[in-house]
């Protein structure tokens, strides 16, 4: 999107550099790079750097508002609520913000950000600063630009992310919770995660329970836990429906967690209705609505409570909407569709993408703390691996911002 940049960067592409550039991934982290990382990364110029701040000071005046906790109670399923969520005090909010961003074009032909979906839940915070510098050194990218903000260097992002994770506990007293990390696509973030600060990923199988205290093996002795750095989504533990063990996440113990798992369901698709600004499409509770929009071709249904766009229904119609059972509609949203504007210059065309901004919000703080990003590109229906197969030039990548 900045011209000069897109220039530079195309010019200097060639596909022995984008597999050297894979190659050093490779030897950095064998065996745990289980997505696909575009070929490159996306140039945000000014002005719509300015305008996805502003979208996101919009979002975060929603979430800060004092009634947020209590419109959202609704979100959380009632065996999926986790005991001890602050309710008040300096940590009554979730510490993860992601916002996800379609790059697209307004009436007068400018480019203008519109919200997809968000999430209180971290995402590839660890990975997305590594990317960026494998990026820079494999390619010219202007020092003017940049994938952090709020933060000048990758070490002080680091150092940010470790006070907020670790805090005043030792290392080896937090975990990354997951299930079966050693199997996850954003393992390689796993990796980086324990390399930056020290925090291991732990499969909640492997986690023992002694009366209200957890505890885990490492380094062939019984560590007690403090916190957890949870990654773990309640959606995926579905696939396992015969798994034993013995901490459940509903189980009453003695843990802080960062962030709280209810912030996953409160700041989610379930959010989306009771936010209002330009950069927001219309969205609506399904179970709220007595009539359908007449331009029912212009929205999209979906699922509240999945994920990575499992049921999302594109082209919906009266009779789909007809076909959802009474007691399921407030389970579904119906929101206005976004058109993604092909922006992102390839050697054989134009493609499609997505920007996700990445807040920490420390304790105490009256507000989150914007610091990196990460984007999509794709070539597809919908943003996504599924959409994607078999494309050059899609995947997970980083943004450079100029400011």
């Amino acid at each position: 999107m900045i011209h000069s940049a897109r220039i530079a960067f195309n010019q200097a592409f060639s596909p022995e550099k984008y597999r050297a550039f894979l190659a050093q991934i490779e030897s950095d982290f064998s065996g745990q790079l289980d997505f696909r990382v575009a070929e490159t990364p996306i140039f945000v110029p000014q002005v719509l750097t300015e305008k996805l701040l502003r979208a996101c000071d919009d979002i975060v005046d929603g979430i800060t508002q004092p009634n947020f906790r209590e419109q959202t109670e609704g979100a959380i399923p009632d065996e999926a609520r986790v005991p001890h969520e602050p309710l008040d005090g300096p940590d009554a909010h979730t510490q993860f913000l992601a916002v996800d961003f379609a790059v697209c074009r307004d009436e007068q032909g400018e480019l203008t950000p519109q919200l997809i979906e968000l999430q209180g839940f971290p995402s590839l915070y660890a990975f997305q600063p590594y990317l960026a510098s494998q990026f820079r050194a494999h390619y010219p990218i202007p020092n003017e630009l940049s994938h952090l903000f709020s933060v000048d260097t990758n070490d002080e992002y680091t150092q940010a992310l470790r006070q907020l994770i670790v805090g005043d506990c030792k290392p080896e007293e937090v975990i990354l919770l997951e299930i079966f990390p050693e199997k996850q696509k954003t393992r390689i973030d796993f990796a980086l995660t324990e390399e930056a600060i020290g925090v291991k990923a732990v499969c909640l199988t492997k986690i023992r329970k002694e009366g209200r205290q957890l505890l885990y093996e490492r380094d062939g002795r019984m560590v007690p836990i403090r916190r957890i750095y949870n990654r773990l989504i309640f959606d995926d533990l579905r696939n396992f429906p015969d798994l034993q063990t013995e901490f459940s996440l509903t189980d009453d113990v003695d843990v802080e967690w960062v962030g709280h798992p209810n912030w996953f369901f409160r700041i989610s698709k379930y959010t989306l209705p009771l936010l209002k600004s330009p950069f927001i499409p219309a969205s609506y509770y399904l179970s709220d609505l007595d009539a359908y929009p007449a331009d029912l071709e212009n929205y999209v249904l979906k699922p509240l409570f999945s994920f990575a766009g499992s049921g999302v229904k594109i082209n919906v119609t009266p009779n789909d909407l007809a076909s959802i059972p009474a007691e399921q509609r407030a389970g579904y949203l119906l929101q206005h569709k976004v058109t993604y504007d092909p922006v992102i210059q390839s050697p054989d065309g134009l493609v499609k993408c997505e920007i996700r901004m990445l807040f920490i919000w420390p304790r105490g703080d009256a507000r989150p703390t914007l610091l990196t990003n990460l984007a999509r590109l794709s070539r597809g229906e919908m943003i996504g691996v599924n959409f994607n197969k078999n494309k050059d030039w899609v995947g997970g990548t980083v943004c450079f911002f100029e400011k």
